[in-house]
């Protein structure tokens, strides 16, 4: 018996919208597309998929977490070239730097919909 990661799903407001933000960001392609669920992949790679799920209570999480917040329960790395472009065109496309950087070559983000996520350069 073989496991694999088949993906990882984000919970939204707005299933299409956080995709298409996905889309631009990575480059990936859209393999499926409902009202209540996007999924995306890598070119050339079947799995692991990155898809979008309907959550119309969704309540983002606060970065740097605090007690009495919504906590993070889990965030994407996306190894970058160029940090300094890369965080500029993620905020382009609707991405926001946050204040607090706990690393000097890393750069964490949250994505229109709330969800943290960090861009870093090789061997960060």
């Amino acid at each position: 018996m073989a496991t694999t990661l088949g993906g990882f799903v984000l919970g939204t407001p707005d299933p299409q919208a956080l995709a298409d933000f996905y889309r631009a960001l990575l480059g990936w392609q859209e393999v499926e597309r409902e009202p209540e669920w996007v999924r995306l992949k890598a070119p050339g790679q079947e799995r692991p998929g990155l898809s979008f799920q309907l959550e119309s209570d969704h309540t983002p999480p606060m970065w740097p977490q605090r007690p009495g917040t919504q906590q993070m329960q889990a965030h994407l790395d996306v190894q970058v070239d160029d940090l300094e472009a890369e965080t500029e065109r993620a905020c382009a496309l609707g991405a926001t730097l946050q204040e607090y950087q706990p690393q000097r070559d890393v750069r964490v983000l949250c994505d229109p919909h709330g969800h943290p996520f960090c861009l870093f350069l090789p061997g960060a």
